[in-house]
């Protein structure tokens, strides 16, 4: 009888190939690192197209040019969070948002995107023309949903009208602040506030604060 021929090893899987979302994804994850480091006018698609590890014609294939590549780091960034925002508004049964429930899910975004506050920051800081977009189509909408929120509150009767806006401006800084001073913070307390007990730890922090300005000024602790 003859002997059996072995039998042939079976082929290694293929490696599986990025799918287009997928692709579209990391280009988004290192054009807002980038956004958030250098700026929309200091960051090319060199840049990006470098820190996902493909060369510049294939980002062309998901992304037409670098205004469309920001406006869709924006889109995919800010979105949430005023659906955030717009559904604290709108929540029925409530006299006013659980302001320690709105930080945290705010800080829960944030932490999942740590590069979009400080590329916010640097657009602030930079002024340049992106400026007024940026201000018109995202941070507006989302200052108008917060100012709602803000007059559901007991601190419509323990601010003035013209205080209002600030007191706005205070919970901007203090979100936002806690990403862009995240090495400062560390250095400060020895532990990581980007990290996941960092978020936890600082939102309970913030919305103890938040409570704490809102409340009527005849409220216990106020």
């Amino acid at each position: 009888m003859a002997p059996t021929a072995p039998t042939a090893a079976p082929h290694a899987p293929a490696p599986r190939r990025r799918s287009g979302q997928q692709t579209s994804d990391l280009i988004l994850d290192a054009a807002e690192a980038c956004f958030a480091r250098k700026g929309y006018a200091g960051t090319t698609l060199r840049d990006v197209a470098d820190g996902v590890g493909i060369r510049i014609p294939s980002l062309y294939n998901h992304f037409a040019n670098k205004e469309s590549l920001y406006a869709a780091v924006l889109e995919r960034g800010m979105t949430p969070v005023l659906e955030v925002l717009s559904e604290s508004v709108e929540s029925p049964g409530t006299d006013y948002p659980d302001p320690g429930l709105v930080i945290r899910t705010m800080m829960e975004l944030l932490g999942a995107r740590p590069n979009l506050p400080r590329l916010v920051q640097y657009e602030l800081l930079a002024g340049g023309q992106h400026l007024a977009p940026l201000l018109e189509n995202w941070l507006r909408p989302a200052i108008a949903q917060s100012l709602a929120m803000l007059e559901s509150t007991p601190a419509v009767d323990r601010w003035r009208p013209e205080q209002i806006p600030y007191l706005l401006v205070t919970f901007f800084n203090i979100v936002v602040g806690h990403f862009t001073t995240a090495t400062l913070t560390e250095n400060l307390t020895g532990t990581d506030p980007l990290s996941g007990p960092g978020i936890a730890a600082s939102s309970a922090f913030y919305g103890e604060i938040f409570s704490a300005l809102i409340q009527s000024a005849e409220e216990p602790g106020a």
